[in-house]
């Protein structure tokens, strides 16, 4: 039975963690060159931006945290579980109510893309919990890397003070991110999976990426949509109030998704 597993022990590209890697190039490449998430690392970001963006946040890792939770036995899981160092929930309430207030819940909002992610997610936490180390791996290690880096743009975009509304970025169980992901990427690689599970957590990871970027179309849909409706509305009142971006909620989110894009599309690449 041995040899109908997967289990690399030489540190070469067939560890699962570089096999992701070459599986989700081309999604990773989509995601990085957009032009919103090219904008906001430029620090083009708003208040409202952020706000609405922290609301999908707050949805997807509801759904995967609950998971990792609910599976924590489960040997694929068990090997990359690490809620001390890396749950991200609390960290998100804590933003979502120094922005909106103590009844921040009753403010959430996303779009329908974010609710295909998040089903996704309790589907695959429910049938196949196998594939959450897909999401995990490239959600948790791009918040490390990438999201490091964001949380330095958006405090410097918004003028915030300390760590007041960006906590999400903040990893106090981790005292060094570097070597940290180096024993997160060891405990994933020595996963025992058969080759048909292997390929389809690359498969996933794909998927991974791909959710984000359908939120991306998604948002770019109803951008569309609000751009029209702002453009007719300005025709008949510009001598009042010059059009600008910030007087849509909608845009204001369409911008906004590229932060995911960020965390997503260079975290898996940055170690």
């Amino acid at each position: 039975m041995e040899s109908m597993k997967s289990k690399p022990r030489d540190g070469t590209d067939s560890d699962l963690s570089e096999q992701i890697k070459a599986a989700t190039k081309d999604s990773h490449v989509r995601a990085e060159n957009t032009q919103l998430m090219l904008n906001y690392q430029r620090g083009q970001i708003t208040q409202t931006q952020y706000k609405l963006l922290l609301c999908s946040l707050y949805e997807i890792y509801q759904a995967l945290e609950e998971e990792l939770d609910r599976n924590a036995d489960h040997p694929s899981v068990h090997a990359i579980y690490f809620p001390q160092e890396l749950a991200r929930l609390e960290s998100l309430e804590l933003d979502l109510e120094h922005f909106f207030g103590p009844h921040w819940r009753k403010r959430i909002t996303v779009p329908a893309a974010t609710h295909r992610y998040t089903q996704r997610l309790r589907e695959i936490g429910k049938n196949s919990p196998d594939l959450l180390v897909a999401h995990a791996y490239t959600r948790y290690l791009g918040d490390l890397s990438g999201g490091q880096v964001l949380g330095k743009i958006t405090q410097k975009s918004l003028g915030l003070s300390g760590s007041k509304g960006i906590v999400f970025f903040s990893f106090p169980g981790v005292t060094s991110p570097n070597r940290f992901k180096q024993l997160y990427r060891s405990r994933m690689n020595s996963i025992e999976l058969t080759e048909q599970q292997r390929q389809e957590v690359l498969d996933e990871a794909t998927r991974a990426f791909e959710f984000n970027i359908e939120v991306f179309d998604d948002l770019q849909k109803m951008l569309s949509i609000t751009e029209e409706a702002s453009s007719e509305k300005g025709n008949d009142a510009a001598s009042k109030t010059p059009k600008t971006f910030s007087n849509s909620p909608m845009l204001q989110f369409a911008l906004g998704v590229g932060i995911t894009l960020a965390t997503v599309g260079m975290g898996v690449y940055a170690f």
